[in-house]
């Protein structure tokens, strides 16, 4: 949740991939299937809120969170929900638009959500949370690096996307070749590389979402215990404009 990148391909198909950076001790589960107020979704659920940092779901839809929106942020002992509780909200609305519009986010920890949205054209919407106020912006359909405020100061935010465009420039865009920049871009470095170990706060999984026309894709590397998850999401028709 810490590290996302996002690769448009042709036929509105995509491919995003996320690093959840989070202390070692805190536990999650493997992708697996849900239903949600009877929508059907797909994602690791976050053991200590119920929540989720990636998601798809049948409304055509993913949703990703990054901790932190513009700049680090004082943290609060206790919050009213947590973000990953507020991903899933997300996942299953029908009009995502006019959702966020009335959706409250008081009392929520800042964070940046990036949503997929493939029901016409594929879209790429970015909304931050600065616990103030609420910022959302449709943005263009380009490969795109994101890095959190939480973690990563502007001169690291600014380092790494350089890392991104060297990548960018010298390789081609597959579902290998980003897990690889995922692990080892940055040449390595534990402090700020694309994949940490601080001691206290680690790369503890890699999620990468894969849409192919009628089917997504979700793998799913837990770094912690070695083992792989890849779930298939067979989408259905339109169902919402």
């Amino acid at each position: 949740m810490c590290t996302v990148t996002f690769i448009p391909k042709s036929n509105n198909d995509f491919i995003l991939t996320s690093n959840r950076d989070e202390a070692p001790n805190r536990i999650s589960s493997s992708p697996n299937f849900y239903k949600i107020q009877g929508v059907k979704t797909l994602f690791p659920k976050d053991k200590l809120s119920g929540g989720t940092w990636i998601g798809i779901s049948e409304k055509n839809r993913l949703v990703c969170v990054l901790n932190g929106g513009f700049k680090t942020h004082k943290r609060k002992e206790k919050y009213r929900k947590s973000r990953g509780i507020v991903a899933q909200d997300l996942m299953i609305a029908t009009c995502i638009s006019s959702y966020i519009r009335a959706y409250n986010l008081d009392d929520i920890e800042p964070f940046t959500i990036v949503i997929v949205d493939w029901n016409n054209n594929l879209k790429l919407t970015e909304l931050v949370w600065d616990g103030n106020k609420k910022h959302t912006s449709e943005l263009a359909l380009e490969p795109k690096l994101w890095s959190s405020s939480t973690l990563y100061n502007e001169n690291m935010k600014a380092e790494r996307q350089q890392w991104f465009n060297d990548f960018k420039a010298n390789n081609n865009f597959n579902a290998y070749s980003l897990i690889k920049f995922h692990k080892e871009g940055g040449n390595k470095n534990l402090d700020y590389g694309v994949l940490i170990d601080r001691g206290f706060v680690k790369t503890t999984s890699i999620t990468q979402v894969e849409k192919q026309r009628d089917t997504v894709v979700m793998f799913h590397e837990n770094l912690q215990n070695s083992t792989n998850t890849s779930k298939t999401f067979s989408l259905p028709q339109k169902v919402n404009e």
